[in-house]
Parts: C-alpha cells; sequence; structure tokens
C-alpha cells in the first residue's frame, strides 16, 4: 500500500519535473515531435540528480533502453 503510493508520488514529480524542463526550454507546443533534441544531454543532467534511469525516461518521453544507452559509461563525455 505504502509502495502504491510512493510510486504515484514519484509519477507526479515526474510530470512536474518534465513541464519544467519543457518550460525552461521555451517549448510550447506539448505535442510529440518525433526525435527529441538533447535526450543525452538532458538523461545525463537527471542522472546527476541519482533520478532513476525509468523515472528519466518517462520524463523525457524517450524508450527506457535509449535512455540506459545515453546513460553508459563509455556514452558519457
Amino acid at each position: 500500500m505504502e509502495q502504491e503510493k510512493l510510486s504515484e508520488i514519484s509519477k507526479k514529480l515526474n510530470v512536474l519535473i518534465a513541464l519544467s524542463i519543457k518550460n525552461l526550454g521555451g517549448e510550447k507546443d506539448f505535442g510529440n515531435k518525433g526525435r527529441k533534441q538533447g535526450a543525452g544531454e538532458l538523461a545525463r543532467y537527471l542522472s546527476d540528480f541519482d533520478i532513476d534511469s525509468k523515472d528519466i525516461a518517462e520524463i523525457l518521453g524517450a524508450p527506457l533502453q535509449s535512455i540506459r544507452t545515453l546513460l553508459t559509461p563509455k556514452r558519457r563525455k
């Protein structure tokens, strides 16, 4: 029961983070435009705050496997 509540809170926080990122980037359109530009940089930035790959994928609207690939040590600069 408590885990479900924490999961729900996490989802809501992910939405707020995603909206904040869109706002900071000046993006007005919330539709899907295909490939996300700069997803690697954003993924690494969020990862630096110890945010889980699954949550990063949800925040950025990217496939989990893509985020994991972007965060592999050899891809980090």
